[in-house]
């Protein structure tokens, strides 16, 4: 039996007794040290790794609340536009003896441009009317566009022609409450004339909506 050992002597055995051997690993020791350096190449190149995917990791989380921060502002805009159509219908109720002039102070045109606007544009919004600003910081306006091809004119003036919800001089369907017998005598009603509203509703984070709606008002 023989025994080995790296620098010492085995106390008590038969090769201390005999004078020993000593025997010297220098190639072990060697190989030991360039592994304590591998590891720790490997150690660090982990720790890289693991750093950037830390960082990933946070932008996108950051990504997706900021995504669903701008969806939240967006879907307020739409909310708060529903003000802007309300005070757009008041006042045409309000100024149904009027609403055959243009009337660029309250934001009202009485006739339909020829081509679509530029929503965008802010000179599209140099006539329109600011409702206010709500509680969550949207800034309300709107335009009102009488569905009607001549500008400054009635409904029924020669050569004008506009949306309206039944013919002129034509009796209405019959309604609630009303006789659906053959030849039952249909009360004649006033013609009502469509109209559209438009409104930009701008938020915070540069957030802006548009909302149309088309109403009739009976003139």
């Amino acid at each position: 039996m023989k025994f080995f050992s790296s620098g010492f002597r085995v106390p008590g055995s038969r090769l201390a007794a005999r004078g020993g051997h000593r025997i010297t690993i220098s190639g072990r020791a060697a190989a030991g040290r360039r592994q304590h350096g591998a590891v720790l190449f490997i150690a660090l190149i982990v720790l890289v790794a693991k750093t950037l995917a830390g960082i990933a990791i946070i932008r996108s989380v950051d990504t997706t609340t900021l995504i669903a921060g701008n969806l939240a502002f967006k879907q307020g805009t739409l909310h708060s536009s529903d003000n802007g159509i309300e005070g757009a219908f008041k006042w045409l109720t309000d100024n149904r003896a009027t609403l055959a002039n243009t009337t660029l102070a309250s934001g009202y045109y009485s006739a339909h441009p020829a081509g679509e606007l530029n929503w965008n544009d802010s000179a599209t919004w140099a006539s329109a009317v600011t409702v206010g600003t709500d509680a969550a910081g949207n800034t309300i306006s709107y335009l009102v566009h009488r569905m009607c091809t001549l500008s400054d004119s009635a409904y029924n003036a020669p050569n004008q022609q506009c949306a309206l919800d039944a013919p002129v001089g034509a009796p209405p369907p019959p309604a609630a409450g009303d006789s659906f017998v053959v030849g039952a005598p249909a009360f004649m009603q006033d013609p009502r004339v469509y109209y559209r509203i438009t409104v930009r509703a701008q938020g915070p984070r540069n957030t802006t909506s548009f909302v149309q709606s088309m109403v009739a008002i009976a003139l």
